[in-house]
């Protein structure tokens, strides 16, 4: 095997490897690997006292047995049972019916012990002659697709061998590695000071994963405040490129340099759903922001309880952010808002108005086009009413186009109107309030985070970076109130009658919490979004009285949208009510 090492972290294995990592069923049973795995797994039998140690007959806890175990168990990949028993005293004892299903438990168990972890291979592109930059998706089918391959082989072959019957039911699960990622070293144009912290990590440059791809994060929930601090927190680190990797992201028409730690995994090649990898000349031409996941805890602790902060470095011209290898930390919201409030500073900065919602290009029937911002905070009905959309628009929706799922930003051009920009390509979406209907065009190439816990998410594919980047004029900008009933004198779409008052709705904020941070009931942020507006609260109420009057003044519906999501008994009608009232708006059909 071509593997430099491998480690476990926490539920994780991780493989790094500068080749092939197996060829045959043999290189990968006299592998450290497999070795390392089987008495992972026995030391965890002995953890638990688990009677399937008495049942076996040797003394697995022993090194002579378990050396023996090993063996055995390498014979039986190619050779049935009694043959083995033959050639290998040791195995004669599991010739008897007792211990040959205690043995085929061993094997089944152990199987199962593997697959309950999150399994990671790192292809380090850089040393040897591996071609892997060169051919990424040979590369992987050499190194991940073998693997999962030789694996269900060596299962298959090892259960078959023991109890001399082959499987009626075939169950083709994923026995290799979830995910994998190439990585290599590259040349950036950092400052000096982030250089001498930052150049040992390589730069991940393609990701594979096999759908559906399901991790379990530490975390399911966000809390606090991301905060402006006067010192650099990544000042003093130096990252090891053994531990850490990056994921260079297009946040919009930005490129934040992602560091994260190893024990975030899978969160890290998560980002790949959500945003695109930069390319080596943007990667040369370096970042407008960078940010450490996972910088040591003691680190950190000059920044309080909650060290979850971001420093304005306007010497170098760059942001830098830094958030603990805390497991309280280890939740996607903590990686990507810290990105998209990177983003949203370096946005007003450049004279744009950043905004927390869901736009979307709609082409109806008969040429109808609108072009429809809907800003609210997180689980206010925003994708939910876009997504009811979809499904109520039927045949009369010729085509609905993604610019922004979650945030981005807005200017004035030169004609007066308002544009708007998108961030990701991708959507980070609440299982919890999908309607079953609702069309996901890509929910076969989706990452599900927590499907068995409450703020269940899934992070997936839903535009391209073309779209996200051309600019488009806004038709209608509205406010998702997911709290309010309506009735005669709150409709669902309620048209502010200036730009002032509108800007009281927006600047309001008002949200029923749905779990997806620690918040609960109603509550208000700074124009819907905690994530750099109210840390230039300055500069950006500035930018907020331009949109709006520009928006105003060039016609643009500037209102309300009662989505009533946060209402119990309204998740589901709530969203498809507002959608249907949208749909009649924009085509011009009044009726109710």
């Amino acid at each position: 095997m071509a593997v430099k090492r491998f480690v476990r972290e926490e539920q994780q294995y991780i493989i790094y490897t500068d080749g092939k990592i197996c060829a045959s069923k043999r290189e990968l049973l006299h592998s450290d690997l497999f070795e390392h795995i089987v008495k992972d797994f026995v030391e965890n039998l002995c953890r638990q006292d688990s009677p399937l140690l008495d049942s076996l007959g040797p003394d697995v806890a022993s090194e002579r047995d378990l050396r023996r175990m090993i063996n055995i168990l390498r014979a039986l990949s190619e050779h049935p049972l009694e043959q083995v028993a033959s050639i290998l005293p040791a195995a004669r004892i599991f010739t008897e019916d007792r211990h040959r299903y205690a043995l085929h438990q061993f094997v089944e168990r152990m199987y199962d012990y593997w697959r309950s972890f999150d399994r990671y291979v790192v292809l380090l592109a850089e040393v040897g002659p591996s071609g892997f930059k060169r051919r990424p998706c040979r590369a992987f089918n050499d190194t991940l697709v073998a693997l999962a391959h030789q694996l269900l082989l060596l299962y298959r072959d090892m259960c078959e061998n023991i109890t001399g019957t082959h499987p009626r039911i075939y169950r083709h699960v994923a026995a290799g590695c979830n995910a994998g990622v190439i990585a290599a070293s590259r040349g950036s144009n950092l400052p000096t000071a982030y250089k001498d912290i930052l150049a040992d990590v390589p730069f991940i440059r393609q990701v594979w994963f096999a759908p559906p791809f399901v991790i379990d994060p530490p975390m399911n929930t966000r809390t606090g405040l991301f905060r402006a601090v006067p010192v650099n927190p990544i000042e003093g680190l130096r990252l090891s490129g053994e531990e850490w990797l990056c994921y260079p992201a297009r946040v919009g028409p930005l490129v934040i340099f992602v560091y994260f730690h190893r024990r975030f995994m899978g969160l890290g090649i998560s980002l790949s759903n959500l945003f695109e990898l930069a390319s080596n000349e943007q990667i040369a031409g370096g970042p407008e922001a960078v940010y450490v996941f996972g910088a040591p805890a003691g680190h950190m602790a000059e920044f309080g309880d909650l060290p979850t902060v971001f420093f304005d470095d306007m010497e170098n011209g760059l942001l830098a952010a830094a958030i603990p290898l805390e497991d309280r930390f280890g939740y996607f919201g903590y990686l990507k808002k810290m990105i998209l409030t990177l983003h949203n500073i370096v946005m007003m900065k450049r004279g744009r108005m950043p905004f927390h919602g869901a736009m979307v290009r709609i082409l109806l029937k008969g040429g109808i086009e609108a072009n429809i911002l809907i800003i609210g905070d997180t689980a206010a009905g925003k994708s939910e009413s876009l997504e009811a959309f979809r499904t109520l628009g039927g045949d009369l929706v010729q085509e609905m186009k993604i610019v922004a799922d979650d945030m981005g930003s807005l200017e004035i051009n030169r004609d007066g109107l308002v544009i708007a920009y998108g961030t990701e390509t991708g959507a980070f979406i609440r299982l919890d309030d999908l309607q079953q209907g609702y069309a996901f065009d890509q929910i076969d190439r989706a990452i599900i985070m927590s499907p068995q816990k409450v703020n269940a998410r899934v992070v997936l594919p839903i535009t391209t970076i073309e779209e996200v980047l051309h600019g488009y004029p806004v038709d209608f900008m509205l406010y998702a109130n997911n709290y309010e009933e309506v009735d005669q004198d709150h409709p669902i779409i309620e048209k502010c009658d200036s730009a002032a008052r509108a800007l009281d709705v927006f600047r309001d904020g008002a949200v029923m919490a749905k779990g997806t941070t620690t918040a609960t009931g109603l509550v208000h942020s700074y124009f819907a979004n905690i994530f750099g507006p109210p840390q230039y609260k300055e500069l950006h109420e500035g930018l907020a009285a331009g949109i709006f009057e520009a928006a105003v003044r060039s016609g643009v519906f500037v209102g309300e949208l009662r989505t009533r999501l946060g209402i119990p008994g309204y998740e589901t009608t709530g969203p498809k009510e507002a959608a249907m009232a949208l749909l009649q708006l924009i085509s011009g059909d009044q009726r109710t």
